[in-house]
């Protein structure tokens, strides 16, 4: 416990020095390296991008921007600069163990909640991830780390959090984050009580509950200025019934291969009413097919920074287990996969990049490169429209576009580099060289 709370105090004490650096500088200046500024645009060669306090303040090239006297010029010579990516389906109250143990485990008190979300929190924003969604998470000490991430306390992503997930019936091992709804009027209460508290989002689980129930939690959410996420549905009908009471955004694989006549018109339907985005976090199956050979990623010792040792032996116990099941899960179907994902990317969908870290085998200090990794290597993606749904797509879906997911003068400097092109190879983002929140530098 010690150790895991100096580590976090190091942490701390170094942001808060890089801060007061910040302070003391008129300003930095990130030079010479090519910028993919997020939007989907050619590419900068030879980039300047001027960041003053925690924002961008210009963004040129060597030839046509002069560095400003007094400004930290730090060289990205050989280098791609490019917007914090971000994780719009993360878990930080879990880090990759057993989810029923670990739940039963480390969900207990506020205290040590806070510390696994410090952690976790941590480990993402080293891996270059400056915004994250969790879309399902006990929600007192998500609102307690968000306010600590947002008022620099805690080194983390922009943290945008969910609360408890609403369904029919919540398991009776699951009470701080999976709530139960029993009618339309209760569904609207429960979504009431979440706003009330300052969520940034709603999520459901469409299966168990009514289309009025359904729709009452939609209408109540967007009352609110709130989105709404759910998990894909295990049966058609399940979706074409989310599809039905407006959901904002769909979560996980979904359906595979050939769509039948009803789904796609029920997506066309929802679509004609606004934009609809889906996260399939299929990273973590496609390199399930990796691990069976070569599982040695997964002794990586970087995610067990920040936890305490009965954590890190947990998963560990939890990584063996996953290791032995590996030889005998069922291959993910790719190909039957890529149909889909294709086909509702034609109709309109919007397909945003998050990962479902937490999940056994899964980490938060690889899951955003291994789900770009997916999209570019094995569903034949642009690495361009990958990096455009990692970046700029997801602050768009949360309404922040003004401030967040992209290099544009005014927005917060929330800003990576890597060395190389990801645009030849998307595996480069996995080592970001320098990472800058809110102006603030963490590598």
């Amino acid at each position: 416990m010690k150790k895991t709370i100096l580590v976090l105090c190091a942490s701390m004490l170094a942001a808060a020095a890089v801060t007061n650096a910040r302070a003391q500088a008129p300003g930095v200046a990130l030079v010479g390296g090519t910028l993919i500024d997020g939007s989907g645009g050619e590419p900068i060669p030879n980039s300047v991008v001027l960041i003053r306090g925690a924002r961008i303040e210009t963004v040129g090239s060597i030839d046509s921007t002069p560095i400003p006297a007094g400004y930290e010029s730090i060289s990205t010579e050989g280098m791609t600069v490019l917007p914090g990516l971000w994780d719009t389906h993360t878990h930080l109250m879990m880090s990759a163990g057993a989810v029923f143990e670990w739940q039963q485990k480390f969900d207990v008190d506020p205290a040590t909640a806070e510390l696994i979300i410090a952690a976790t929190a941590r480990q993402l924003l080293m891996s270059g991830v400056t915004s994250a969604r969790d879309p399902m998470i006990t929600l007192d000490p998500s609102l307690e780390m968000r306010a600590q991430i947002a008022g620099g306390e805690t080194p983390g992503p922009t943290f945008y959090t969910a609360g408890a997930l609403l369904e029919h019936q919540a398991p009776e091992w699951a009470p701080t984050w999976r709530w139960s709804v029993s009618s339309p009027a209760d569904g609207r209460a429960k979504v009431r009580q979440l706003a009330r508290r300052g969520v940034d989002l709603i999520k459901v689980l469409c299966d168990s509950m009514t289309l009025e129930e359904n729709m009452a939690i939609v209408d109540e959410a967007h009352r609110h200025g709130l989105k709404v996420a759910s998990h894909w549905g295990s049966s058609e009908q399940s979706n074409i019934k989310c599809l039905a009471s407006g959901v904002d955004d769909f979560q996980h694989p979904g359906p595979m291969g050939e769509l039948s006549p009803a789904l796609l018109a029920a997506f066309e339907q929802r679509l004609a009413d606004g934009p609809l985005y889906w996260t399939p976090t299929v990273g973590r199956y496609i390199n399930a097919d990796y691990l069976r050979q070569d599982p040695e990623m997964l002794d990586d010792p970087a995610w067990q920074a920040g936890l305490r040792p009965d954590m890190i032996a947990f998963v560990e116990e939890s990584l063996r287990d996953f290791k032995r099941g590996l030889a005998n899960s069922p291959r993910f179907d790719v190909a039957a996969f890529k149909r889909s994902f294709d086909r509702l990317r034609e109709l309109g969908v919007q397909v945003t990049i998050g990962t479902d870290t937490g999940s056994v085998g899964h980490f938060h200090t690889q899951a955003v490169w291994l789900e770009l990794d997916a999209w570019v290597n094995h569903l034949d993606v642009d690495p361009m429209e990958a990096i455009v749904s990692a970046t700029s797509l997801p602050a768009a879906m949360m309404g922040v576009q003004r401030d967040y997911g992209t290099v544009v003068a005014g927005k917060y400097a929330d800003i990576i580099a890597v060395r190389g092109n990801p645009l030849r190879h998307i595996d480069v983002l996995r080592d970001p060289v320098l990472i800058i929140k809110h102006g603030i530098r963490y590598e």
